[in-house]
C-alpha cells in the first residue's frame, strides 16, 4: 500500500465528511433551536442532501467518496476496495463527523443555551441530541428500528451502483454528486418518520461520541434501550444486500462486452 496514497484518502474521507456533518447537523439545529421558524423537516431533507454532494465533490476525486462506512464496507466485500483500507476509511470518516458535530455546537453555542439555558438534555421538549444522532420514535421496537436501517441503506447502495455503472444510463460529467445527494433527499422524503434516516454509521457514531462528551452525557449511548448500535449495524447489513442485488439483478445481465 502507498503510504501517500492512502494519507490523501484518508483526509479526503475526513474533510468530505466533515462537511456533511457540518452541514447536515446545522440545518437540524438552525430548525430546531429557531422554533422551526428557520427551516422544517423539508429544509432539513433538502440541506443534508445538498451536504451529500458537496461532500462528494469534495472528496470524490481522492477516494471516491464513500462519506460512509456502508458504502466503504460494501465496495470491500465486492472487492473493489482493499480491506487494508477500511478502517483507515472508517475512522476518518467518525473523524471527520465527530468534528462537523462539534463545528455546529460551536458556531451555534449560545442558540443552545438560549434554548435549554445552558442545561443539555437528550429527549423531552428541550432535548436537542437528536441535533447531533438519530432516535428512534416511541413506538419503534429495535427489530423494527433495524429493518428500517437496513432497508433505507439497501436503497441508498442499490442506487449508488446504479449511478456508476457505465454499461446501465450512469450520469455523465460531473453530475453523479448531485444525483447521489437527490438519492438522499428522496430517502429523507421517504423513510425519516420512524428513526431519522441515518444510514449512515459515521455520521451517526461521530456525532453521538461528540454529545457524550460535550455535556449530553453517556445517555446517548444507552437511551433508547441502548439504540446507538442500530444505526452501526443495520446500514453494513444493508449497504451489503444492496449492491448485491444490483449487481445480481441488473449488472450481470450485461450482454457480453464484444470487441
Amino acid at each position: 500500500m502507498n503510504r501517500n496514497s492512502l494519507q490523501r484518502e484518508f483526509l479526503a474521507e475526513f474533510l468530505g465528511t466533515f462537511v456533511l456533518l457540518a452541514l447536515g447537523s446545522a440545518v437540524v439545529a438552525q430548525v430546531v433551536l429557531g422554533g422551526k421558524n428557520n427551516g422544517e423537516y423539508l429544509s432539513i431533507n433538502i440541506a443534508w442532501g445538498l451536504a451529500v454532494t458537496m461532500g462528494v465533490y469534495i472528496a470524490g476525486g481522492v477516494s471516491g467518496a464513500h462519506l460512509n462506512p456502508a458504502v466503504t464496507f460494501a465496495l470491500a466485500t465486492k472487492g473493489e476496495l482493499p480491506w487494508s483500507k477500511v478502517l483507515p476509511y472508517f475512522a476518518a470518516q467518525v473523524l471527520g463527523a465527530f468534528c462537523g458535530a462539534a463545528s455546529t455546537n460551536l458556531v451555534y453555542r449560545e442558540a443552545f443555551n438560549a434554548f435549554d439555558g445552558g442545561i443539555r438534555q437528550i429527549a423531552g421538549d428541550k432535548g436537542t441530541a437528536g441535533i447531533f444522532s438519530t432516535y428512534p420514535q416511541p413506538y419503534l421496537s429495535t427489530f423494527g428500528g433495524l429493518i428500517d436501517q437496513i432497508f433505507g441503506t439497501m436503497i441508498l447502495l442499490l442506487v449508488i451502483r446504479a449511478l456508476g455503472d457505465s454499461r446501465n444510463t450512469a450520469p455523465t460529467g460531473n453530475l453523479g454528486p448531485v444525483l447521489v445527494g437527490l438519492l438522499v433527499v428522496v430517502i429523507g422524503m421517504c423513510y425519516g418518520l420512524n428513526a431519522g434516516y441515518a444510514i449512515n454509521p459515521a455520521r451517526d457514531l461521530g456525532p453521538r461520541v461528540f454529545t457524550a462528551l460535550a455535556g449530553w452525557g453517556g445517555g446517548v449511548f444507552t437511551a433508547n434501550n441502548y439504540w446507538f448500535w442500530v444505526p452501526i449495524v443495520g446500514p453494513l447489513i444493508g449497504g451489503v444486500i444492496g449492491v448485491n442485488i444490483y449487481d445480481a439483478l441488473i449488472a450481470r445481465l450485461h450482454p457480453p462486452v464484444t470487441e
